[in-house]
């Protein structure tokens, strides 16, 4: 075998090719479950009779299992070797999405849900480094372009893919789509990268980190998901959980900041880019990932649309994102990066007051053209943020800060959804009863009935009405706050240094 950086001897060619749409087939996999879920929030509340905040939790158990699993991912390779890693990632993936799809309770689906994010974890960062493990060093720019794209085209067929299954055929079969794509990269790694195998070497795990962030994450996370049905804090189980969260968020940073070998390096937040720039991130991809949530929800519940074109409607994002990605490469390596993701932010707090204006009558492309713009700004903030925030700390931290990047900004996601489903709810039972004080409802009742309908039409039709618009009021209202995150997301990066040093492809693998 040769060396790190110089290919694998004996895979060229179409060996090579294949190898690569393996690596490539998977990532896209794991960043697709990421979205294919968005749209079918209601199909899967309804089958299995739930309501549709205990519906989304499909969506944040996934997230949270899969950040906590990075930190892992590089004992998991010290310790058995990236490929060996990978196949067991893999063949967990394919189990637990079966799984997944085979669950007939609530209970069922988030604990599998669970294991599956756990195995997806490892998948995002061995896709990457096995991909420049098996290209020439002078081609690594060529594998981060297959390993980019795909991380960015997954989530435009994510929804579309989502919706059309759980329409035409059942939600779980967006679970049961991974099995056939499990089987053939498992299949591809075995036969194909067993000499792309790393060296193995001595590793050790901080058990007592792990267990300490497991455990604030978990209360936290249930916390946050448990709290509106149960009166928040007047509820001893919510009152009790974040008591868990606070205390064990204190030793956990305690415990890493002086382990010599931490799970987590929290002490790369000493350098003022790279705090700035993963504070902005976090602010931002969790902002912008509510709205991936709550759109498709409220089309669904509010506006009579179906999956599948909720699925059309939120994926006009990535199709921009695609467009723009070349062009910020381009621009960054000749302005400021910061400039470029103080745009980028400032650009989605735009596009999130496009959508301030939106009614229960809005037709489909005053919906989609906000989407579209939207797509422009991610590549804008996505790609120089990294790189500011890599470019900030030391050479040796720089594998230590990309997986706190990755952690930070999945948690992100997963914490931003709680909250934004939770105000969307409660922002609409108050909108709800605004409307109905202010309604004069026996000249609305009057009117109906002198037109035929019976008191129980006139009854379901107001009450129809004012769910819709309440629920529009509230929509209107997380996308005004939104805006608002934005502006002090693309802020927070005028904290961090110009970038000192330049980050090459896949550094931080």
């Amino acid at each position: 075998m040769s060396g790190e950086g110089d290919g694998i001897e004996g895979l060229t060619g179409g060996r090579l090719l294949l190898a690569a749409m393996v690596l490539a087939l998977s990532n896209f996999m794991v960043v697709l479950d990421t979205t294919i879920a968005n749209v079918s929030v209601p199909h899967i509340a309804g089958g299995l009779g739930i309501s549709s905040d205990e519906g989304t939790w499909v969506i944040t158990s996934y997230s949270v299992a899969e950040a906590v699993c990075v930190p892992l991912t590089g004992f998991l390779t010290a310790r058995f070797g990236a490929v060996k890693t990978f196949i067991a990632a893999m063949i967990g993936f394919g189990t637990f999405s079966m799984l997944c799809g085979l669950s007939s309770g609530l209970s069922m689906l988030i604990l599998f849900r669970l294991g599956q994010g756990f195995c997806g974890g490892p998948l995002m960062p061995l896709t990457q480094t096995l991909l420049l493990r098996i290209f020439p060093k002078a081609r690594h720019g060529a594998a981060m372009g297959i390993w980019a794209m795909t991380t960015v085209t997954a989530p435009i067929l994510g929804p579309i893919l989502g919706g059309t299954i759980s329409d035409n055929w059942s939600w779980s079969w967006i679970f049961f789509i991974n099995l056939p794509v499990a089987l053939f990269c498992t299949v591809g790694a075995i036969t194909l990268l067993r000499r792309a195998e790393t060296t193995l070497r001595p590793a050790r795990i901080d058990r007592i980190g792990m267990a300490l962030m497991l455990l604030w994450i978990a209360a936290l996370q249930i916390m946050l998901d448990l709290g509106r049905n149960r009166d928040w804090f007047g509820d001893p189980l919510i009152l009790a959980l974040g008591i868990v969260a606070v205390i064990g968020f204190a030793l956990f940073c305690a415990w890493e900041l002086t382990e010599d070998q931490p799970a987590v390096d929290l002490r790369v937040f000493r350098h003022r880019g790279f705090t700035a720039s993963v504070f902005a991130l976090a602010f931002a991809f969790g902002t912008f990932f509510t709205s991936a949530v709550i759109i498709p929800q409220w089309l669904q519940s509010s506006l009579g649309y179906t999956a599948t074109w909720a699925g059309y409607a939120t994926a006009f994002t990535g199709v921009s994102a695609v467009i723009a990605s070349p062009i910020v490469a381009k621009l960054s390596t000749r302005y400021d990066p910061r400039a470029l993701v103080c745009f980028g932010i400032l650009w989605l707090g735009f596009t999130s007051l496009l959508r301030v204006h939106w009614t229960s009558g809005v037709d489909f492309w005053s919906l989609a053209i906000p989407q579209l713009l939207q797509g422009i700004g991610m590549p804008f903030f996505f790609i120089p943020v990294t790189t500011i925030g890599l470019a900030a700390v030391n050479v040796e931290e720089t594998a230590s800060a990309a997986g706190l990047m990755s952690f930070l900004r999945t948690m992100a996601a997963a914490i931003a959804t709680s909250i934004a489903t939770t105000s969307w709810n409660d922002d609409a039972r108050v909108s709800r009863s605004e409307i109905v004080s202010s309604m004069n409802t026996g000249a609305t009742s009057q009117t109906l009935r002198s037109a035929g309908f019976s008191v129980g039409q006139v009854r379901g039709m107001v009450e129809q009405f004012v769910d819709r618009e309440s629920l529009a009021l509230a929509t209107d209202h997380i996308f005004l706050v939104s805006a608002m995150v934005f502006v002090f997301a693309a802020a927070l990066i005028w904290l961090a240094p110009r970038p000192a040093r330049e980050i090459e492809a896949g550094a931080a693998h």
